[in-house]
């Protein structure tokens, strides 16, 4: 059992892991608050705070002498928050929090480490994911959910057609939007996937099918959910799929996600363990028993936790000072004194709706038509962002597109006057549309998103600047026209149109 003295140095360290992570402690909490699909992450510390309370028995009798290698871990971790901090990636500094406390635990409890690993872990998924990543499972979740709740509503004999994220029904129009994705049932049925192998006395396999399952149950139930309601829209109107009863029909999908977990739990168990009891199952068992294993008494080196004490007092100290720096941010010419006249193209700007701004988080924007005398117009569109360190990103045309109702029927890396652009064909029904996008900012034109993620960290960390932009432009390809006219229309205009955007892009 750890002393006064030990439970002192342990509280004195916590409280200064607390205050030197609290930016990003605190942005987790705030989204928590802002966005359903992490509002469970209020509940994770408190299960994790039972789990280890639940199990202090055995972390008392099994304490032993602080594992050295314990600081290491500390500083891996205190090394991972410092980069996050430096370039405002929140999402470092919560992983890096999570692998601190793994740390602590080493350092103050040694060997009974074992019994507090597993509850350390569950805060893992009370950690947002970036922003960015969260648009693309989002887009990717709709169009699967989409795709599985059309089949089932054919199941009834009802005509519908899907169009990307639009389901019609002839009268009636659904649209899959990003809160029907199935990330508000993934992320806690996940957790509860986890709570529940955790307490799951079996086998290995057995519990990681049972965490693994929870993706394709909220898959699964979330494209019944959708599909149920397109039911219910066609036979009593589209009142429906609104208010009230759109909101409870969540709750009950979750709750039955829930049931479907520990249904495979019972099915596992009758068929591999037909002498089991559910005392078993679920690790209620004889703890005095496994006490009785284990003998304490194992004098503890207070030095470690001293040493760690230190450690993260000139951590919180070099903070401090971090948090000093303002981050550079270039300036920035407005895009409304963009040009409508490049060359033989003539333009006219066009405006996006206010709740589209709000929702991809930009600080400015150009959209414009061009035309070159009788030839199908270029629409010409740039998401300038001042700065991307609180979360905010441009959103990958390949994420957006299916989303519309068009399907990418191509895409490829290519050169285009000079640097690199993705070139992607898309099409609905009949229509055909060509598209060349890339990421710009400070010199650099790169097509990869991941590579620029990986410069935006570069940037942030050595120049302590974010800014950047995405750049993207589409033309309609007529029935009659080839793709290789089409290219030549955009390679036209981009010569003309490039050069006037460095001087809003600066380096």
């Amino acid at each position: 059992m750890l002393s006064i003295k030990q439970i002192s140095l342990l509280s004195v360290a916590i409280i200064l892991a607390v205050i030197t992570y609290w930016s990003g402690l605190a942005e987790a909490i705030s989204r928590w608050g802002s966005q359903e699909e992490y509002s469970h992450g209020y509940l994770i510390p408190l299960v994790t705070a039972y789990i280890l309370w639940e199990k202090k028995g055995l972390i008392q009798a099994t304490i032993g002498p602080p594992i050295w290698s314990g600081i290491l871990v500390i500083l891996l971790a205190l090394v991972v928050f410092i980069v996050g901090e430096i370039s405002a990636l929140f999402i470092l500094i919560q992983y890096s929090f999570v692998l601190l406390l793994i740390g602590l635990s080493l350092v103050s409890i040694g060997r009974a480490t074992k019994y507090t690993f597993a509850p350390i872990l569950l805060l893992l998924f009370a950690i947002p994911l970036p922003f960015f990543i969260e648009v693309i499972l989002t887009a990717k979740l709709q169009l699967i959910s989409s795709s599985l709740g059309v089949s089932f509503i054919r199941l009834f004999d009802i005509p519908v057609y899907l169009e990307g994220n639009v389901i019609d029904l002839g009268v009636f129009k659904l649209q899959v939007v990003e809160a029907c994705s199935g990330l508000r049932y993934l992320f806690p049925l996940m957790s509860l996937g986890f709570i529940v192998a955790y307490f799951y006395q079996a086998a290995f396999w057995k519990r990681s099918l049972v965490f693994l399952a929870t993706i394709p149950i909220t898959i699964l139930m979330n494209s019944f959910r959708i599909g149920a309601i397109g039911v219910m829209v066609d036979n009593w109107g589209i009142s429906m799929a609104e208010g009230f009863l759109h909101d409870f029909e969540g709750w009950i999908i979750f709750m039955a996600c829930a049931v479907i977990l520990f249904a495979l739990i019972w099915t596992l168990e009758k068929l591999t363990n037909k002498h089991g009891s559910l005392a078993s199952v679920f690790g209620v068992v004889d703890v005095s028993s496994e006490l009785s294993q284990h003998v304490s008494g194992n004098r503890i080196n207070n030095k470690p936790m001293i040493i760690v004490i230190v450690i993260l007092a000139i951590t919180l100290v070099f903070t401090q000072f971090l948090n000093k720096r303002t981050e550079v941010l270039p300036g920035h010419v407005s895009f409304v004194n963009f040009t409508t006249s490049l060359g033989q193209w003539q333009g006219q700007h066009d405006k996006l709706d206010k709740g589209v701004i709000k929702q991809l988080g930009m600080t400015d924007y150009l959209l414009a038509n061009y035309r070159k005398e009788q030839l199908p117009p270029v629409n010409f569109y740039v998401a300038y962002y001042e700065t991307q360190r609180k979360g905010a990103s441009p959103h990958s045309p390949r994420v957006c597109i299916p989303g519309g109702g068009w399907e990418i029927a191509d895409l490829e890396r290519i050169e285009a006057n000079g640097h690199p652009v993705n070139r992607v064909i898309i099409k609905k029904g009949d229509q055909q549309q060509l598209v060349y996008y890339w990421f710009q900012g400070h010199g650099r034109i790169i097509a990869n998103e991941y590579i620029n993620k990986w410069y935006l960290f570069v940037d942030a960390l050595f120049k302590n600047r974010t800014d950047g932009a995405l750049v993207r432009v589409v033309t309609l390809v007529g029935p009659q026209e080839s793709l290789e006219t089409a290219d030549q229309r955009i390679l036209d205009f981009l010569t003309h149109a490039e050069p006037e955007l460095t001087q809003y892009l600066l380096n």
